[in-house]
C-alpha cells in the first residue's frame, strides 16, 4: 500500500494541474469502490473551483468551497492527469473533468481504495482520530515517549498506529528502526526517552528523503508523472530478510509483527 512519501510525491505532483482549476463535470463508471461514493461527489463537484489539494496521512482532499473530496488510493490505486482522448481502461472509475480540457482519473484495479466526501466545517470520520503528522511541529521524541508509558506492545507496532503517529507504514518503520538502532521487537514502554528522540529524528529524516527521492516504488505505486519511485533502492531493512546486514554484514531476521513482515538486525538493533 501507498505509504506518507508516495501519497506526498502523487499531491505534489498533482497540485500544479489542479490547484485554481474549476471543476466541469464528474463521471463515475461505477457506484463504488471500497465504500459506496456519496452522491454528493457526483452532485456538488461540478463548477466548484479547486482551492487546494493537501495531504492528511495516507489520505487526499480536494477542497472546494462546496466541500472536499477525500480520496485513498488504497493498495493498487493511482490518479493521472490525462487528455480526455486518452483510452479508458479496464479500472478506470472515476473521471474530474477540469477547465483546463483534461481529466483527473482514478484507476484503481483492486478498488480498496475510496472516494468520500467532507462537508465543509467538518472532519470526515476516518481522519478524526488520527495522531500528528510525522513532519510536522507536533511530533517529536516526547510525543512518542509519552505516547508509549504502559505500552507491552512491541515498538514496531506502536510506531505503525495511526492514532499515535499517521504515515508510517511498515516500509518507513521498518527503515527508521534500523537506522536509530532499536530492535523491532523492544517493548515500547521500555525504551528510554533519548532513543526515542532519535527514532523521531530517523522517522522524520527518512520520509524527507524518501519524498525528495519520489517514494517508494513496490507493488503497483507510479508517482502521478507515469516516474517510478527511487528510494527502494536504497532500502536498508525492509524486505531484506537473510540478506547481509548492511552495517555489520551479519545476517537480517524476518518475523511477523502485527500481521507485517518485520526484517531486522540483531546486532545493530537493541
Amino acid at each position: 500500500m501507498p505509504e506518507l512519501p508516495e501519497v506526498e510525491t502523487t499531491r505534489a505532483g498533482l497540485a500544479p494541474h489542479l490547484e485554481g482549476r474549476r471543476i466541469v463535470a464528474v463521471q463515475m463508471r461505477r457506484p463504488d469502490l471500497r465504500w459506496p461514493i456519496p452522491p454528493e461527489v457526483a452532485a456538488q463537484l461540478p463548477g466548484q473551483r479547486i482551492d487546494g489539494i493537501r495531504r492528511r496521512a495516507k489520505y487526499l482532499l480536494l477542497d472546494t468551497a462546496a466541500g472536499s473530496a477525500l480520496l485513498h488510493l488504497g493498495m493498487s490505486g493511482s490518479l493521472r492527469v490525462l487528455t480526455p482522448e486518452v483510452p479508458v481502461r479496464a479500472h478506470d472509475h472515476v473521471d474530474i473533468a477540469l477547465d483546463s480540457g483534461r481529466v483527473l482519473r482514478f484507476n484503481d484495479p483492486r478498488r480498496f481504495g475510496c472516494l468520500l466526501w467532507q462537508a465543509p466545517g467538518q472532519t470526515h470520520a476516518l481522519l478524526q482520530d488520527l495522531g500528528p503528522e510525522p513532519l510536522g511541529d507536533a511530533f517529536d521524541g516526547d510525543h512518542l515517549f509519552h505516547a508509549s508509558r504502559g505500552r507491552r506492545a512491541p515498538v514496531k507496532a506502536m510506531l505503525m498506529d495511526q492514532r499515535i503517529v499517521v504515515g508510517v507504514g511498515n516500509i518507513y518503520a521498518a527503515e527508521a528502526l534500523f537506522a536509530a538502532g532499536i530492535s523491532p521487537l523492544r517493548e515500547a514502554g521500555k525504551i528510554s526517552r533519548a532513543r526515542y528522540a532519535r527514532l523521531a529524528d530517523e522517522v522524520r529524516r527518512i520520509l524527507a528523503y524518501a519524498i525528495r527521492r519520489g517514494g517508494t516504488t513496490l507493488r503497483d505505486f507510479i508517482s502521478p508523472d507515469g516516474a517510478p519511485g527511487y528510494f527502494e533502492q536504497e532500502l536498508s531493512a525492509y524486505g531484506r530478510g537473510g540478506a547481509p546486514c548492511p552495517r555489520c554484514g551479519g545476517v537480517l531476521r524476518q518475523a511477523s509483527i502485527a500481521q507485517r513482515a518485520t526484517v531486522w538486525c540483531p546486532r545493530c538493533q537493541r
